[in-house]
């Protein structure tokens, strides 16, 4: 099954919560958050909430701590087992950042699950303070979508995922819920999928825009119904890959006649 390619948003998605917020609001952010809202971007935005949480005392550990803490369902986490045990390759497009769902991943024991993980980037420096960066540096070119925001464009992430498989046979399954999910719908197929979750805003545009979209469109509400739909997809896949590979070892009409044709003499 490595031909299937499981795309995952993050937040609201693997996670029934958002891990930005659920650290704003975990770590007593709440008031100079909502002072700063219209000030900054998001992602510059929450760069200085962790140096606000710097300034506090509290460490990177800390903040490992209370992302430890942010739930994540266990039909979800079978789901992902499931499909990394039947050979597909998993990854996550995020608008999140590295350091928040590696940690929670890796709490769950998921993070060797995911082949790739494309977020905006994390390091610590060297006053042990945690910094977020954007995915795109927009000081060096801008990537050009104005259906995302400055700092990632999942839409451009999945144009290089598909890239990087060159003309492969790949079939992709793309599950999200936000704004910035419609962008990599509108990059599948019509031999792809893509599962927003309902009532989302992802779910809203692709109702609003049906013409646009080629993949098949499979939504869902819950962890329990993620799990169910895309399990059987991918065994539907499995399936359609099992038939085609048997299709493909027949002998042709014509070979099949020239083996049975009599010689004569």
């Amino acid at each position: 099954m490595a031909d299937v390619v499981v795309v995952f948003d993050f937040d609201r998605t693997l996670i029934d919560d958002d891990s930005d917020n659920w650290v704003v609001t975990q770590m007593g952010l709440t008031h100079l958050f909502n002072q700063l809202r219209s000030t900054l971007p998001w992602n510059s935005l929450m760069d200085r909430m962790m140096k606000e949480l710097h300034s506090q005392g509290k460490t990177v550990e800390d903040i490992a701590n209370c992302l430890r803490q942010c739930p994540l369902d266990s039909h979800v986490a079978a789901a992902i087992k499931s499909a990394h045990s039947l050979g597909c390759d998993l990854k996550i497009v995020s608008d999140a950042n590295q350091f928040y769902i590696e940690t929670i991943m890796e709490h769950h024991g998921l993070l060797g699950c995911f082949s790739e993980i494309y977020t905006n980037p994390t390091y610590v420096d060297e006053q042990g303070r945690l910094r977020i960066l954007p995915y795109h540096d927009s000081t060096l070119s801008h990537h050009g979508c104005n259906l995302c925001p400055s700092n990632l464009c999942k839409g451009f992430v999945l144009d290089q995922v598909c890239i990087s498989f060159g003309c492969g046979k790949q079939r992709f399954i793309y599950l999200g819920d936000g704004r910035g999910d419609f962008c990599p719908t509108l990059k599948l197929r019509d031999c792809d999928f893509v599962m927003p979750r309902k009532n989302y805003p992802l779910w809203d545009r692709i109702c609003s825009n049906p013409m646009l979209i080629k993949a098949k469109v499979h939504e869902w509400s819950s962890a329990e119904e993620l799990k169910k739909i895309l399990l059987h997809l991918i065994g539907a896949i499995s399936i359609k890959e099992d038939v085609d590979s048997t299709v493909s070892r027949r002998p042709n009409s014509s070979e099949c006649r020239s083996q049975t044709m009599p010689v004569y003499s």
